[in-house]
């Protein structure tokens, strides 16, 4: 059979994406290696897999400038010096014997008052975990009592916070399934890989340059999946299931692949931790939280004209509503397919920045934490309808932070889950799906 000379260009299209997507995973492996993936931590050049670490605090205010000593272990001494938060770690050689753990007194700042009877020294041994937490308290802290509506307030606004970032990956998800029907497992890792472009990036350029950058590689990487996976195997004809098994293969290799670059460790992006706003009651809002809040309706309107008013928008809503029908129309299919995956890829690596900040901090699993809240928030909203997304998860959000006025912190995803299910029992096409002939 003659190849034909398209058939000839989108070989060579096809490489040269993968060639591109090569080169940005290189890149970002180089600036891994010369980066903040072996950042300072600002304790010993030699970092022990095993450490002991900790805070010091004041009245509940972190104690910045001490000095913390470790001894044990046939001769070894470390030390290090709280940082701004008041924390502090010593990486140790060893988890076996019993660790003297000391608090320098002449290293406090001035100011800082010791109550009496206070111990500066303390022992420490390992047990199962490869961390050992020893915290010293100078002063404790004055209690503030606040009411409910109070707390509730302050956590509605925190959950509207939480509901705009989940939206952003969200929605590109939905995209995902509304034009080619597949439940992107390896979408929590899009969002992992935004933040980790983000934190490597950081090192070499201001974050503010960092944070677009890593949006761009984000979309290139949605590109080249599509490019080198995703299209071949449309193309060969597979069912959706067995495509969701490699979705839910490449998820799993991604995620330890990032491990590999971060380590279990979690890391701060710059800027992670501002001053609270002052004057807004018992609202509690950071810098950070205002700029991503505004970042995220701004991203979200602009991508809701693109939606309404392009003209590839347009085709987006047509082949998400029937694929055969928009093919028929002369859309072209793949076409469109393409820029949802390349929008998608990149709404998920502006999610998994933000989400960073909210966290705060950036782990190697932290996208598959909320990749089940992404599906109970397009379910909620309704299956592959971008603006059901985007109300599933404002929801969902809301629904995860107030929830935990009455229930442990520990369980705030699980009521979310709740009321998903408790809709869908008597909504189950969701909030602004539409209701499909079965049979």
């Amino acid at each position: 059979m003659a190849i034909t000379r398209k058939s000839h260009t989108d070989i060579r299209w096809r490489r040269a994406l993968m060639a591109l997507l090569a080169s940005a995973f290189g890149g970002a492996l180089l600036m891994g290696i010369a980066g903040p993936a072996a950042a300072d931590t600002g304790v010993l050049t030699e970092d022990f897999p095993q450490a002991i670490a900790g805070n010091v605090r004041t009245e509940g205010e972190p104690v910045e400038g001490a000095t913390v000593r470790v001894t044990g272990g046939d001769g070894f001494e470390g030390e290090d010096t709280t940082d701004a938060k008041g924390t502090w770690r010593v990486p140790v050689p060893s988890k076996d014997g019993v660790w003297t753990v000391e608090l320098v007194e002449s290293s406090l700042p001035a100011g800082v008052e010791v109550p009496e009877g206070f111990s500066f020294t303390t022992e420490a041994e390992f047990g199962a975990t490869s961390t050992v937490t020893r915290n010293f308290t100078l002063g404790a802290a004055e209690r503030d009592t606040i009411g409910f509506w109070e707390q509730f307030l302050s956590r509605a606004v925190n959950g509207l916070n939480f509901g705009l970032m989940l939206a952003l990956a969200a929605i590109g998800a939905t995209l995902v399934y509304g034009t080619t029907g597949l439940a992107n497992f390896a979408h929590g890792e899009m969002v992992t890989f935004g933040a980790l472009v983000a934190l490597l990036a950081s090192g070499v350029m201001p974050i503010w340059i960092a944070v677009p950058f890593a949006v761009i590689v984000s979309a290139l990487f949605g590109l080249g999946m599509d490019a080198g996976i995703w299209r071949p195997l449309r193309r060969k004809g597979l069912g959706l299931v067995q495509v969701m098994i490699v979705s839910i293969g490449l998820s799993l290799a991604l995620r330890y692949v990032i491990q590999m670059f971060i380590g279990g460790r979690t890391q701060q992006l710059p800027g992670a931790v501002t001053e609270t706003i002052p004057g807004l009651g018992p609202i509690r809002l950071t810098l950070t939280d205002v700029i991503s809040m505004a970042i995220s309706v701004i991203v979200i309107l602009v991508f809701a004209w693109w939606l309404m008013r392009t003209r590839i928008g347009r085709a987006t809503r047509a082949v998400s509503d029937n694929p055969s029908l928009a093919s028929a129309s002369g859309i072209d299919v793949d076409a469109v397919v393409r820029i949802v995956w390349i929008i998608a890829a990149a709404l998920a690596g502006l999610s998994g920045v933000l989400w960073a900040y909210f966290r705060p901090g950036i782990k190697w699993d932290m996208g598959t934490s909320i990749l089940l809240l992404m599906f109970a928030a397009i379910t909620l909203g309704g299956l592959g309808t971008a603006f059901g997304a985007l109300v599933g998860s404002i929801i969902v959000g809301l629904l995860v932070e107030i929830s935990t006025l009455w229930i442990s912190s520990d369980l705030k995803y699980v009521g979310a889950l709740v009321v998903l299910i408790v809709v869908l029992l008597f909504r189950p096409q969701g909030i602004l799906g539409r209701k499909e002939r079965i049979g």
